[in-house]
This record gives C-alpha cells, structure tokens and sequence, in this order.
C-alpha cells in the first residue's frame, strides 16, 4: 500500500498528466466523448493507487476464505474443485427431457437444471383452459409425480446435484422430488440442489406469481423450517439478481435489489422464529454475467463482500457460512442475438470468463440459437464445451482472484458496492423489499435503466455486433429445435390415465389436510409432501391453496 505522502505526490502527477492530455484531445480528441462500462457507469482513462487509496485490504478484502469473502468463498477456489457445470434444460414431456439430461450427464455436466413450462410455473395442469398452446414450450411439463419420475428415470438423486427454476409453485415440486427420491430409496438427508424459490424477483421482473406476497413469504419461510430439518444439504432458495438484469437494469442495481429480497427472506424467516445461523447457510444467490467483462468481476466481489457485511452486522450472524454469499450464474440470454448467431459463441465465452474470474460457485452457459428457438443438442453442446475449455486450458482456475490489487477492478468493486448499498437504504427507507415492489419503486427504477439503454442501442452510441452495426444477409435460420404441438394433447391422456388409477380417496383426504394447514399456522411442506405422494396434481394442490390464499393483482402504476 502506498503512504499518503505518495498518494499526495501520485495524485499531483495524475493531475498534470490529465492536463497535458487534455490539451492533446484539442487536436486528436478520443474516439468517443464518454467512456462507460456496459452498465453506462462512466470509466477514467486509467486507474491508479490515487482512486484505491482508501482501500484497507484485511477489512475490505482480506484472504480468500475469510471475511468479508471479497475474494472468494473457499481457500483454495478451483485449485480445490471446478464450479458446477449445470446446463438448464428441459423441454416438451418429461420423456424428452429425460433423455437430453442423460446427454448431458454424457459430455460432462456435473449438475443438472430443471426448465419448467410456464403452466408449470403459475400452477396449473396441462388441462387447464389457460394451459392451452404452452405446454411443453419453454421448459418441461410437470403436472404429478408421475412425471417426475419419468423426468428423473435412471439419474441417481443421490449422484447429482438438481437445481430447479421454480418459485410461486416451488414447494410442490420439491416435494416432488423427495417423493421421487424416496422412490430411488435415497434418503431427503442425501439430496443436494436448489429451488430457486424467488417469489419477490416474480413481483419485480419475471411476472410467474401465484399468491399475494405474505401468504408467498410463509410458503418460503416453511420451506426454509422443512428442509434445515429434513433436506439439509438442500439449498433452499435462490436469490435471483438474473431475472432483474435481464429485465433492463445496471450491474449495481442487479447486486442491490437482490440482496434487498435477501434481505426480506432472512427478516421474514427470523419473524418466523427461525435461528440466523440455521438456515442462513443453505441460501444461495444467482446473478446474471454480461459482456462488460471487468464490470462484471467487480459486481460479483462486490456482492460477496457486501452480503457478508449484511449478514454480520445487520443480522448478527457468527457462523462464516451464514456470511458467504454463494452463487449460481448463467450468461445473459437478453445479450444474445438473433442476428449472426454464431457470434454469440463469442458473447458467451466472455460472459463464462467473467464469472469463473468472479468466483462463481456454478454456471449454466447459454447456446448460440437460444434467441431463436430451444438450444439444439450441437449448440448445447458448444455451451458446455466453453465452460470446459476455459476450466482446462485457458489458465484462470489455477489462482485464486486473479483480478484483485487491479487499480481499477477494486476501484469498480468498491463503486458497485457503494451503488448497491445506496439503494438498500431506500428500500429500507420506503419500509422493506415487500413495500418497495408494492409502490412500484424496484420497478421502475430497472424500466427506466433499460429504456436508456435501448435508447443508446437505436442511436448507435452502443453497437452489439451483427445486430446495429456490421451486419450481413442472412438466410432464414436452419435446424432450429421445434417442440411438438402435440405435446399438450400428451399431457392431457396422461393425466386422464392417472385420475382413473390413482386413490381418489387418499387424495381428497391429504388434500383437505392441507387445506386446513394453510388455514392454520402449521408448516405447510409435509402435507404438500403426502399429497404429492397420493399423486394430487401441481394443479390440485395449488388451487388448494389459491383457494386459501387467493391470486396476487399487480396494482401499481408504473
């Protein structure tokens, strides 16, 4: 570190320097008038010890492993272990999915990630009015257990770690998948994962809501009682800044808004008289990875060292793992282009460095073709193949933080951070996460980042390659991956198949029981569990508790 004696000189040599050179742009002026990060964060020309100079490295970075975790959760990073390589997929019926799970397991991945139809995801049967031309579409459909036993046919759930992208409907299908593992003869306690079960992002950017948001926090909160006891390695939720920045908003907007919701579920579980320390450890947080290749570093030490502050300072947490902040990452789908595919290759390699730099504990790359259509299984393939050869060639895993001491990497972290805190204490000033949706607050500060940033796109001041600038006559895209329309018609015999053979008794009765759960106080994930078990469909148990709860309006005006 550098005395303030040094700073004062440095600081006084950079002044002159700037000077001279402004004089110079008089007559060969820089190739634009501002210079920005991808978030539109302006950037100096050059950084020195003169913009790090408050920096106190034990406090505000300290060793990999410690406090605050600034540079990394674990001691020796992928000098120990690589992240997870967890490719999202799942599509059509469970039969289908099955099988392109099993290819990946072939080309390496090492975690699996459930993409759920959007009936799937608002609680509804493939037999719905509602459900009418989406099943299948986006992700798998799942209307009973039957299904995800078909989806899971011949993957030891003892083997593989399972994410899934779930979050209004989240505690029936991880009911779900403990009945299935149940089926396997694998004990809840072996079961390894995560739900993403993020029902305030929901309000803020992704819109698949159910319930109103106190009955949604209770359903989270249960979940999060349910599995210290019964799922203890299961990750119980997953904080998700993905969908905020994919709805338009900056780096340090994605990293203060989700860890505001962070905030909200660790104050909702408290209330609810859990113990920091018990459940603390098993949430988990997913952040998107853009092009800005250095800005996208900093936002993710940023958020580890910032949570970890939170976590101990605000909340009283003592066990170091209540203050890690582990992440999953995927690359932004909303940089992809349907222009010149090929080149999103490219995007995605940058995106994959720019977490592995950042420290990402799993990655999920997304294919070149996916703003046109479902990844192919060539293109996933390539996807998966990016993650392996920057694990195994390109040098980056073999130390740990490799960024850090950079002038401008810890200047940008420390500026995200700063950013990122400033609009955690306007939400705590509005009265918390759930109240700053509510107004429209979160919501509109992100609509109005991506507007200007749409705008800059249409004025040229920012060029996405193939799309604004550099384009080329292109064919009509071939090969794309098409789901069969007949998949709803499927879905809809299956499920008169299973409504004839199953115990309609046995299905009234565990649905009643949980009726009279939601109208109490008692936990509802075991009587979820036994419903599920009497093979009651997504649609059933939801509607139970639609019943109970009702539906969420969207009533602000944004």
């Amino acid at each position: 570190m550098f005395d303030k004696n040094q700073i004062s000189i440095l600081k006084e040599a950079v002044d002159k320097e700037n000077a001279k050179t402004q004089e110079k742009l008089q007559k060969k002026p820089e190739r634009k008038k501002e210079f920005t990060t991808g978030s539109g964060a302006p950037v100096n020309r050059y950084y020195t010890p003169v913009d790090v100079a408050e920096l106190d490295y034990m406090n505000d970075l300290g060793l990999p492993g410690q406090f605050p975790f600034t540079r990394g959760v674990q001691p020796t990073m992928y000098r120990g272990q690589f992240w997870t390589m967890r490719m999202y997929a799942g599509f059509a019926t469970a039969e289908e999915s099955n099988k392109r799970y099993k290819f990946l397991v072939e080309q390496g991945s090492g975690g699996l990630s459930v993409a759920f139809d959007l009936p799937t995801q608002i609680g509804y049967d493939s037999d719905h009015a509602l459900s009418e031309g989406e099943v299948g579409k986006v992700g798998v459909a799942i209307d009973s257990l039957a299904d995800m036993e078909i989806l899971f046919d011949g993957i030891p759930l003892d083997k593989v770690s399972t994410s899934m992208t779930i979050n209004a409907p989240a505690s029936v299908l991880l009911a779900m998948y403990i009945a299935v593992a149940e089926k396997q003869g694998v004990s809840s306690e072996k079961l390894r994962g995560t739900i993403q079960n993020d029902i305030l992002k929901e309000y803020i950017a992704r819109g698949t809501y159910i319930f109103p948001t106190e009955p949604s926090m209770r359903l989270i909160t249960d979940i999060f009682a349910f599995c210290s006891k019964d799922v203890p390695l299961w990750n119980t939720i997953s904080i998700s800044g993905y969908h905020i920045r994919e709805a338009g908003s900056t780096a340090a907007q994605e990293v203060g808004f989700t860890l505001a919701d962070g905030i909200a579920y660790v104050e909702a579980a408290v209330k609810a008289g859990l113990n920091v320390d018990d459940f603390a450890p098993r949430l988990s947080f997913f952040f998107n990875a853009h092009n800005d290749l250095l800005e996208e570093v900093a936002k993710y030490r940023a958020a580890r060292r910032l949570w970890a502050r939170i976590m101990k300072d605000r909340f009283g947490a003592k066990s170091d793992k209540s203050m890690q902040l582990k992440f999953h990452t995927q690359t932004g789908g909303s940089t992809l282009t349907a222009q010149q595919p090929e080149n999103n290759i490219v995007r995605v390699a940058i995106q994959t460095l720019a977490a592995v730099l950042g420290g990402t504990q799993s990655l999920h790359t997304n294919s070149k073709d996916e703003a046109l259509a479902l990844p192919t299984e060539d293109s996933v393939r390539v996807a998966l193949r990016t993650q392996q050869i920057v694990a195994h060639e390109s040098g980056v895993t073999e130390v740990v933080d490799p960024l850090a001491g950079s002038y401008y990497i810890e200047a940008k972290t420390k500026e995200i951070e700063d950013a990122a805190m400033a609009y955690i204490k306007k939400i705590d000033d509005i009265g918390g996460a759930t109240k700053a949706i509510d107004m429209g607050y979160i919501q509109s500060e992100i609509m109005d980042a991506s507007y200007d940033y749409q705008k800059k796109v249409e004025a040229g001041e920012i060029i996405v390659v193939g799309m604004n600038k550099y384009q080329i006559e292109e064919e009509a895209p071939k090969g794309l991956l098409r789901v069969d329309p007949s998949v709803g018609e499927m879905q809809k015999q299956k499920l008169v198949e299973l409504r004839a053979k199953r115990d309609s008794g046995k299905v009234s009765e565990t649905l009643a029981s949980l009726k009279t759960a939601c109208e109490g106080t008692d936990n509802v994930m075991p009587y979820i569990l036994e419903a599920v078990k009497a093979y009651a469909t997504l649609g059933e148990v939801c509607g139970v508790m639609r019943e109970v709860f009702g539906e969420y309006q969207q009533s602000v005006n944004l």
